[in-house]
């Protein structure tokens, strides 16, 4: 076989690849980057809206919660992000989330008053760090309407009648103290007011179901937020009255 024979042979073996990869160089591009997320669980604390609710984060749904309910950690882009909470069709509470990457929050539908179907929304920052071997970390959210404020967390105390020692500093409504540490163990942790005299328990935490009774065992390296939600006064039906739940982060 003559050599340029072999070379058009040669060629028109060549020439299909290498017009296929340079049709592939053209088409293919790279991935998109993935997104930054955050997470959010959402909480409906809001007793004077005490009816299901559908959760919305960029007019996706995310969650259908009856009063008390929480969702577990809801992935999410990081940024900017619109959260709507609608009672059947009808849109009740809407808030810009800022979320930030690889950070979690916790945000609360709560009643900012004793008005029927009153509803707005509270988003803190949830500190998931570990805590020290043998600890657990609890921290207090006041929701509850009419209420004292500010109140306290308080461990038992070994002196009967008497208030044991603070957990928190003082936690106004509608607002979160941070995350303390604190031996695990089994507890009825109080809730504790701050401008009364003498000071005194407003409610049992027990355990952590808002019946107010029992203990609840904080287990080593969990992390805990006790949340006082629901209406204060004489007329409000037992199950909307201030109660002390537990809600557990990991």
């Amino acid at each position: 076989m003559s050599t340029s024979s072999l070379f058009r042979r040669t060629l028109q073996v060549l020439l299909p690849a290498t017009l296929l990869l340079t049709a592939c160089g053209k088409d293919d591009k790279p991935a998109d980057p993935a997104p930054d997320k955050g997470k959010v669980l959402l909480s409906h604390a809001a007793a004077a809206a005490n009816t299901p609710v559908t959760a919305f984060i960029n007019d996706q749904q995310v969650g259908q919660l009856n009063f008390g309910q929480s969702t577990a950690y809801l992935s999410t882009n990081a940024g900017t992000q619109a959260l709507r909470i609608n009672s059947g069709t009808q849109s009740v509470a809407t808030q810009v989330l800022t979320i930030a990457k690889d950070q979690n929050y916790t945000v609360f539908a709560y009643s900012p008053a004793a008005t029927i179907g009153s509803i707005a929304l509270l988003q803190v920052p949830d500190d998931l760090t570990a805590p020290p071997a043998g600890q657990v970390k609890v921290r207090l959210v006041h929701l509850a309407v009419g209420a004292p404020s500010p109140l306290r967390l308080s461990v038992p105390s070994p002196i009967p009648g008497s208030l044991g020692p603070d957990i928190t500093t003082d936690v106004e409504f509608t607002k979160a103290s941070a995350f303390t540490n604190l031996n695990a163990g089994a507890f009825n942790l109080s809730v504790t007011t701050v401008n009364t005299t003498p000071r005194a328990e407003l409610l049992a935490v027990g355990d952590g179901t808002g019946a107010g009774t029992g203990t609840k065992t904080f287990e080593a390296g969990k992390i805990y937020t006790v949340v006082v939600r629901g209406i204060s006064g004489g007329a409000v039906p037992a199950a909307q009255q201030p109660q002390a739940i537990i809600i557990q982060h990991n």
